[in-house]
């Protein structure tokens, strides 16, 4: 039986594939943000398995599941703290966060743009924004047994318009699971090997895509200057 939401993304990573497509993750994004002392930090669908990285330095650790997913069940210890909302009303007063990342989230958005410009309003102007996808030519997107198989996969390409339409620029990419998607042992034991073979001859089709961004300040202003009309009250006739 195929199950969807945030109690399916908890019973995947309780089974041995879910366990090392995490590790897996973790080590790009690791590669990606290796140090969040002291800075806030907000995980964005289900980041229980990733938020782990950050957890013991950062000043502040928030996990939030959009509210669509249904209810977290999220391991003891993964995150100081965790709450539920609506994608587009993200319950953070404007520059709250220093690092924001998306997994589990872009996939099963409603309205994926509007849940970008709410990330965009509680992010910091210095601060950065990591996104997981699944990736459209991967495996793991056909897969509904998995998380990375529900909802709606991107390429790099659409990942980046998007990101663009909500004031975000792209700075940095990556992939990650080229692992396939089975719990057969003796893949799983393999996979460091699967991930950097497919990394070498095969970065087109890996399960996932990461996409860093940060936001675009030129986009935010406007080209030319505004001008001031002049406000014209209406008085009493005569």
């Amino acid at each position: 039986m195929v199950t969807t939401g945030a109690q399916a993304a908890g019973d995947f990573y309780g089974t041995a594939l879910g366990a090392v497509a995490a590790r897996l993750l973790r080590e790009r994004l690791g590669l990606l943000w290796p140090d969040c002392a002291g800075l806030s930090v907000l995980g964005v669908g289900y980041t229980a398995p990733y938020l782990r990285l950050w957890r013991e330095g950062a000043r502040r650790c928030v996990a939030l599941t959009p509210a669509q997913l249904g209810v977290a069940r999220w391991p003891a210890g993964t995150a100081s703290l965790s709450c539920s909302a609506e994608e587009d009303a993200l319950p953070f007063p404007d520059l709250s966060f220093d690092r924001i990342l998306l997994v589990h989230g872009l996939e099963a958005a409603d309205n994926a743009r509007r849940m970008l410009r709410e990330i965009w309003r509680v992010l910091r102007d210095d601060g950065r924004l990591l996104v997981v996808a699944p990736n459209r030519r991967g495996m793991w997107a056909h897969l509904e047994a998995t998380p990375f198989g529900q909802g709606q996969p991107y390429s790099f390409d659409q990942i980046g318009r998007l990101l663009a339409d909500a004031l975000f620029r792209v700075e940095r990419r990556d992939t990650a699971l080229y692992l396939p998607p089975t719990g057969l042992r003796l893949v799983l034991r393999a996979a460091p090997v699967w991930d950097g073979a497919g990394r070498r001859f095969l970065s087109g089709f890996a399960g996932v895509t990461v996409s860093e961004a940060v936001k675009d300040a030129y986009a935010a202003m406007p080209v030319h200057a505004v001008q001031r009309r002049r406000l014209m009250l209406a008085g009493p006739a005569g």
